[in-house]
C-alpha cells in the first residue's frame, strides 16, 4: 500500500493519464466526469495517480490541486503489474510507455492489493481517467 491515508470518507484514487501539453481544464473536466460517472464526490478522493512520467504535467497537478489532494506516480513497470486487474489494457499505450494501461493501473497501483475498479477507463480527446477503491467493508 502507498503511503496515503484511507478512511471511509476518503477511500478513492482518480488515475489519470494524458498525452504531454494536454490542457488543464480537459483534464479536470474529465476528472470531474468520471466522479459523476462513479456517483462520488471530490471529497471522497484519498490522491491522484499517474505513471511517473507525468510528474511535470501541469494539467495532473492541477487535479490534485483542484482537489486538495497528493498526486502520485508510479513507474512503467509498478503499472504494468495491475495489468491482470485492468478492465481496458491497450498494446498501444504498452509500446508508447511499457505498460498495458495507466489511469487504471495507477489508481490500482495506489492503493494496493485490496483496491478495486469502480470506473473503468474513460477517455476524453487527449486524457484517461478511472477510479479505484479500498475494499474498507462491504457497503
Amino acid at each position: 500500500m502507498s503511503d496515503i491515508s484511507f478512511d471511509t470518507a476518503r477511500r478513492h484514487v482518480l488515475g489519470l493519464g494524458c498525452e504531454r501539453g494536454t490542457p488543464s481544464a480537459e483534464v479536470l473536466a474529465l476528472a470531474i466526469a468520471a466522479l459523476d460517472a462513479a456517483g462520488i464526490g471530490g471529497t471522497e478522493l484519498a490522491a491522484i495517480a499517474s505513471i511517473d512520467s507525468r510528474r511535470q504535467e501541469a494539467a495532473i497537478l492541477a487535479v490534485a490541486e483542484h482537489f486538495s489532494v497528493p498526486a502520485l506516480f508510479f513507474d512503467a513497470p509498478r503499472l504494468e503489474a495491475e495489468t491482470p486487474r485492468l478492465k481496458n489494457p491497450s498494446e498501444i499505450v504498452f509500446a508508447r510507455v511499457g505498460c498495458h494501461g495507466v489511469a487504471e493501473s495507477a489508481a490500482l497501483a495506489a492503493i494496493g492489493p485490496d483496491a478495486e475498479l469502480l470506473l473503468s477507463k474513460i477517455k476524453s480527446a487527449h486524457a484517461t481517467a478511472a477510479i479505484a477503491r479500498i475494499g474498507l467493508q462491504k457497503d
